[in-house]
């Protein structure tokens, strides 16, 4: 599946790596909504898939910082 080879990569990246990507999916998603308030945004699911990417990232540093 798409989503089990997204989590897998995610968990090989080290913690400073996702961090990033947690910060450029919060801005994408501030974009969505920006856009979705504007009537700009064609895609409404695309919304919907970048806050379960944020929640996946945000579990995966919860793990590693358990971990450590």
């Amino acid at each position: 599946m798409k989503t089990s080879n997204y989590v897998k990569e995610l968990r090989e990246e080290s913690v400073a790596a996702l961090n990033e990507q947690l910060v450029a999916a919060k801005k994408e998603l501030f974009n969505l909504r920006f856009q979705n308030a504007t009537n700009q945004l064609d895609n409404t699911g695309r919304i919907k898939e970048v806050r379960k990417n944020i929640a996946r990232i945000q579990t995966i540093i919860t793990e590693k910082a358990k971990e450590a």
